[in-house]
């Protein structure tokens, strides 16, 4: 993807929102990437009995999705020079073949010093928002 233009970077502008698919196969290789083999990520019986209403994603996955966002946006990894979140929701993840669907969106909402600006994040799954106070800072080329 290339990288954005200047007139892409005005404060108030959107950045086009994109569809991320989570499946319980993506949550059982993330365990393994991440060393986090909580229950609650991959069995249903152990979720619900926790008050879970299935299994969900793990939290660290979902705020990937947003930085993937920002990174396939910027057109460079490197260029995130900021991130945090707060979860307001978990991820369910039913266990089919579709899984569950993240929509990430953002809109630029300030231009900083020098060449970078701050972008608000926002994603939801089945209308319910799943990050809150979601920024990064991005520097441009």
């Amino acid at each position: 993807m290339a990288r954005p233009s200047y007139d892409q970077t005005e404060a108030g502008t959107e950045l086009p929102p994109r569809q991320y698919q989570v499946t319980r196969r993506d949550l059982v290789r993330y365990c393994g990437a991440s060393g986090d083999f909580n229950v609650i990520h991959w069995n249903e019986r152990v979720a619900r009995s926790v008050g879970l209403p299935n299994v969900i994603a793990h939290g660290m996955l979902t705020m990937a999705l947003g930085g993937r966002f920002v990174a396939e946006w910027a057109g460079d990894p490197g260029a995130i020079t900021e991130y945090g979140v707060r979860f307001s929701a978990p991820v369910v993840v039913p266990d089919d073949d579709k899984g569950a669907t993240v929509e990430v969106a953002g809109t630029v909402t300030e231009r900083l010093d020098g060449n970078r600006v701050a972008i608000d994040v926002t994603a939801r799954t089945n209308g319910t928002k799943v990050l809150t106070r979601a920024r990064a800072v991005v520097r441009l080329a």
